[in-house]
């Protein structure tokens, strides 16, 4: 038999002889595999081939459970190692041969005879080569076993190596990928949230918006309550910032609270915030008086935020319904927004007429007696 090297591409891959009868399964099995599930099986089918053995398996490593389970297999004959089979590390064939560096025995029950999964297996022959991540930490094995003894050549020695390492580099591609998608998804949460209330901010809130306006049915009809909280400035003024943004924060969970399950609420400015609900358009315009009341109810009363105790007078509210064909959100926002500015400034002028402009704190807060 004609062996030719193959080497891959990390700098740490061992200069392997391939059997020219195996070279061009592997090639095309490292080309064509895109997940470890699609690499891993055609190379356990390469692998009896290369060792003689009637079982080849993958397991896989759950150090903080202390448990070993077999997670791919391919069996043949006699012996069958089954997918999802499950042993305690402490005791396992794999720890025993990495602890000791024997890889390979065909003399199982003289080796390690105590082992109750290699037993009730009927083991005979075992061979195993570790598969380790970028850092050292042991992914799992990959092994060859038999219920016969079966002699392992050099050269199967050395594939079983080079097939271990290119799983490692699998595995660490999945490990790269998943963690490049996790930091993705925590991004776009990010660009879409607003980090002190955690609702969705004006950017998500107008991305949904117009995916609604666009996906709207002809008998329903968006209505948008635009909400600025009076008075928060001199909140702020008065207890300082951190006070200022538990009562951001415990606006929003006002909100949240009073909200349908397909209403959205979002904070879209300092102290300003955002109610989205949709309603049959027979019902709107009294959906939206109705909104608008529960809205001015969920934000008067007291608020107790750490130090401080808010008797808060609550918020103006301004709410608009989208006319038939709307389809911009933006301007449907203007409008909410203009709606509200007007009930704000007709708010202040009544203040205005009957309260002191210079009691406008005292109104609103107190210390907390305990």
């Amino acid at each position: 038999m004609r062996e030719l090297p193959i080497s891959v591409g990390m700098n740490k891959a061992p200069l392997t002889i391939v059997p020219s009868s195996l070279l061009g399964a592997l090639v095309a099995t490292v080309t064509h595999a895109h997940t470890l599930e699609g690499l891993v099986r055609p190379l356990l089918e390469l692998l009896q081939t290369a060792t003689g053995m009637e079982s080849t398996y993958l397991t896989r490593l759950d150090e903080p459970a202390g448990v070993l389970y077999v997670l791919y297999a391919r069996n043949t004959h006699r012996l069958t190692v089954p997918e999802g089979l499950s042993t305690p590390w402490e005791g396992a064939l794999s720890k025993r041969a990495l602890d000791e560096g024997r890889f390979y025995t065909d003399d199982v029950p003289g080796a390690w005879g105590d082992c109750e999964v290699a037993r009730a297996l009927g083991l005979v022959t075992y061979a195993s080569a570790p598969i380790r991540g970028k850092g050292g930490e042991l992914f799992g094995t990959l092994c060859a076993a038999s219920d016969a003894r079966t002699r392992l050549s050099d050269t199967a020695v050395h594939v079983m190596a080079l097939f271990a390492h290119l799983i490692s580099q699998q595995v660490e591609r999945e490990r790269l990928l998943a963690a490049l998608h996790q930091a993705n998804s925590s991004l776009a949460v990010t660009a879409l949230t607003d980090a002190m209330t955690e609702l969705p901010n004006r950017r998500a809130l107008l991305e949904e918006m117009q995916r609604r306006l666009a996906s709207q049915r002809e008998d329903q009809a968006m209505i948008v309550a635009f909400v600025g909280l009076d008075d928060f400035k001199p909140i702020n003024a008065r207890f300082g910032r951190e006070i200022g943004d538990q009562f951001l924060q415990a606006v929003a969970k006002r909100l949240q609270r009073m909200l349908r399950e397909s209403d959205i609420a979002a904070r879209v400015g300092g102290d300003e915030f955002v109610v989205l609900a949709v309603e049959q358009r027979a019902k709107a315009n009294e959906a939206a008086a109705a909104l608008s009341r529960r809205l001015e109810s969920a934000m008067v009363g007291r608020f107790k935020l750490g130090t401080a105790l808010i008797d808060y007078g609550g918020a103006s509210v301004g709410v608009v319904v989208a006319e038939p064909r709307c389809t911009d959100a933006q301007e449907l926002l203007n409008r909410a927004d203009a709606a509200m500015n007007a009930i704000k400034r007709s708010r202040k002028d009544n203040a205005a007429l009957t309260t002191p402009s210079d009691r406008t704190i005292e109104r609103y807060a107190w210390p907390v007696i305990e």
